[in-house]
């Protein structure tokens, strides 16, 4: 399916009516999935300094279709947006909780028996929590690039999260399970707090940056 112009805009604004978003002053309850994102991003913007803030803002949408098209199966003529440098971007959002991008979530969902990745209602609960981060991320971005240009967004992140994110290339995510599977480490009630209350019949696991004492 060829995606025109006002399709490419309208994802987010599509996704959001559908999933719902994280509302300013309630970050704190998402922090997992925000900070495995948000990590990730961080990484590939250091390595890759042409990956920066609008970028981001095109790699939001193309992340999303992408997601989508796992979901529905339906195929998306995407390249007319897609670049080297956006690409690395929606690669990194991705592998934060992605089993369809991410191997090593993959195999940890394999070890919990659960074998048919490709399952789109599965998925679809696996994506929720992470695409309402996506969209909050994106209004976040929106904002520091108008305040501080093509590198705001990034600038903002090494300023508030950069001491917790080590300087290597390694991916973490933090991903969903359906509450019968056991998780491969449980995080606590207090970090996933209102989040865990709003996906009752889910539990989490995750491999998370080690935050400052």
């Amino acid at each position: 399916m060829k995606v025109n112009q006002y399709q490419f805009d309208n994802i987010c604004r599509q996704m959001e009516k559908e999933f719902g978003k994280v509302r300013k002053g309630e970050e704190d309850q998402y922090i997992p999935f925000l900070m495995a994102i948000e990590g990730n991003l961080l990484k590939t913007h250091r390595q890759f300094q042409a990956s920066n803030s609008r970028r981001l803002l095109e790699a939001v949408p193309l992340a999303l279709f992408q997601l989508k098209r796992n979901m529905t199966g339906e195929d998306y003529e995407l390249e007319r947006y897609q670049s080297v440098d956006n690409e690395r971007l929606v690669h990194a959002i991705l592998m934060a909780f992605d089993p369809l991008t991410n191997e090593e979530i993959a195999d940890a969902f394999r070890e919990k028996g659960i074998v048919e990745l490709n399952n789109q209602e599965m998925l679809r609960d696996i994506y929720a929590i992470s695409i309402m981060c996506i969209l909050r991320i994106k209004e976040s971005v929106e904002l520091f690039v108008q305040q501080l240009g093509s590198d705001g967004y990034f600038d903002f992140l090494e300023e508030t999260i950069g001491t917790e994110v080590p300087q290597n290339d390694e991916f973490h995510y933090t991903v969903i399970l359906p509450e019968n599977m056991a998780p491969e480490e449980q995080a606590s009630e207090d970090d996933i707090q209102d989040a865990v209350q709003k996906q009752k019949r889910k539990t989490i696991f995750s491999r998370l940056f080690k935050k400052r004492s």
